[in-house]
């Protein structure tokens, strides 16, 4: 099986070695690195490994990597998929802070050197949305263009809107204990309930995803306790400063945020913010969709990719790239600038209150669910007059 080897150096000191499991599809001179999010595999890019190589089967692991030599077929793209490191067939490093950002940005790197790709496109979802962001602030002159689907911040920007529908699914997903159960969860967070219900030949959409997610989380196993921790822990402290993205937002490449407008994990507000900060550089595409919006929206998500990569070859124009408003400088006058520091306190203090309440709200689950658990030990057993 394909590995490629992170010695600690390349990682972090002192951490025993991570093997990162990966495949490779298509060929071509057009690199495209593909980073997963959190709890995923290299098998969660199908649609778009399909879309962008025409390939399903992954090329011979015993086959040489084309460089960026020219070699490949010049029109051609070649895509690399892999898991992270504690998930699938990756290694799980058992402390938490062996899961970093940038630490797997790091891994992330290795690979590419692994590989012998000089720079790539490189494409994130989800939490590989911030490795991916993160890798571009740490090495700008290896990436060709940046593209971050369903992305946001790191911190309390991870947490979802609150509300009962998203409050009732973590405490679900907190019970799920099973392949089945972790299945029908999954469907909820990952899509949205139109996508789910329509109809695919004799059953619905969700019918036939239940069986394909039950399948995959059968035969490539749970995600085990170090690793869910451990990529918790990288998402909980991923932040880009203001000098890192000023990297991303000078170094010259292209950036394209798409998101899907019905994302219950990723809020949208924050891709709009993080794009606003990337100006000039970024574009942003709002899709129907949720969490899962490049499998639900594959034809859209493939062609704005695919766009991105011709584009890149030909020295665009940054400002030309843009789809967002510039910034009016009226609106900053200094009449207006207590109105404008106004809202922005309020939205912190909105966005910290949010955190405090689930915070108390996780606090108060798990006093609750050990008070069962004693009450079970405690609960005296009843024993028959026959048994004395």
């Amino acid at each position: 099986m394909p590995y490629c080897v992170v010695t600690a150096a390349a990682a972090i000191a002192g951490e025993e070695e991570v093997r990162i499991f990966y495949q490779r599809y298509g060929h071509g001179a057009a690199k495209v690195l593909l980073i997963i999010g959190f709890a995923g595999t290299y098998e969660s890019w199908g649609p778009q490994v399909k879309g962008l190589t025409g390939a399903v089967e992954p090329v011979d692991e015993e086959a040489p990597a084309d460089g960026n030599d020219g070699s490949g077929a010049a029109e051609g793209v070649e895509v690399c998929c892999f898991d992270n490191r504690g998930m699938g067939r990756s290694s799980v490093p058992a402390h938490k802070s062996q899961y970093t950002t940038a630490i797997m940005a790091k891994d992330a790197l290795a690979l590419m050197d692994h590989l012998g790709w000089r720079k790539a496109h490189v494409f994130g979802h989800s939490m590989g949305a911030m490795i991916a962001s993160k890798l571009a602030a740490m090495a700008p002159d290896r990436v060709a263009s940046l593209a971050l689907l369903n992305t946001t911040g790191g911190g309390y920007q991870c947490i979802p809107k609150v509300d009962w529908h998203t409050i009732s699914l973590a405490c679900r997903f907190l019970r799920a204990r099973t392949p089945e159960q972790r299945a029908i969860l999954d469907l909820e967070v990952h899509y949205t309930r139109e996508y789910l219900e329509e109809a695919v030949g004799s059953c619905t959409r969700r019918q036939m995803l239940y069986q394909e997610y039950v399948k995959g989380l059968s035969s490539g196993g749970m995600q085990s306790r170090h690793g869910f921790e451990g990529q918790i822990n990288a998402c909980w402290t991923h932040k880009l400063s203001t000098k890192e993205l000023d990297r991303i937002r000078l170094a010259g490449f292209l950036v394209l945020i798409i998101h899907g407008r019905d994302d219950v994990v990723a809020q949208l507000y924050y891709a709009r913010r993080l794009a606003e900060k990337l100006q000039p550089a970024a574009k942003l595409i709002e899709l129907h969709g949720g969490h899962l919006v490049s499998h639900e929206r594959p034809a859209e998500v493939n062609m704005s990719l695919m766009e991105m990569i011709k584009t890149s070859k030909s020295g665009p124009d940054l400002e030309e790239w843009s789809n967002l408003a510039k910034p009016d400088a009226g609106c900053l006058r200094k009449r207006d600038g207590d109105r404008v520091n106004y809202l922005i306190v309020t939205h912190n203090l909105l966005a910290k209150l949010q955190l405090i309440l689930l915070f108390f709200f996780g606090v108060f689950y798990v006093i609750l669910e050990h008070a069962r658990r004693t009450i079970r030990v405690l609960k005296p057993v009843r024993v028959s007059a026959s048994t004395l």
